[in-house]
């Protein structure tokens, strides 16, 4: 079993941060965890606009707090993010996430990071084994 406490991490274990630009993440589960997914606990300033495509994951996420909306950059189609809310990027979709407010969201990546991912120039993070900066 694996236990952890989102504040002890914050407090002891850096190397499971990760910040970007206007964003932070706290990574509770990592590769090597050994459970075929990545879980995070995501921050995003409010005002932020992000442009993001996983090209190499899947990812869900649900909104625990905060409001902005979410823009699938093929269809144009555009989403209300608030508590509540969950999307899940089931064909690698590029998107616009805006921060109305500051949204803290739950996250789980398929296949799961090793923590210290940055997104590339194209929003995406490397495949495993593939140098971050391609």
């Amino acid at each position: 079993m694996i236990v952890r406490d989102f504040n002890e991490i914050i407090e002891t274990e850096r190397n499971r941060v990760v910040s970007d630009a206007q964003w932070s993440s706290v990574r509770m589960l990592l590769a090597e965890d050994g459970m075929g997914f990545s879980f995070h606990i995501t921050f995003l300033e409010a005002g932020s606009e992000h442009t993001f495509e996983y090209k190499n994951h899947f990812e869900s996420v649900y909104c625990m707090q905060g409001t902005g909306s979410i823009t699938d950059t093929a269809t144009g189609e555009t989403h209300h993010i608030r508590p509540g809310v969950m999307y899940a990027l089931d064909k690698h979709d590029r998107h616009i996430l805006r921060a109305d407010e500051e949204l803290i969201m739950a996250c789980c990546f398929n296949p799961p990071v090793t923590g210290t991912e940055v997104h590339r120039e194209d929003g995406s993070y490397a495949a495993a084994g593939e140098l971050a900066e391609a």
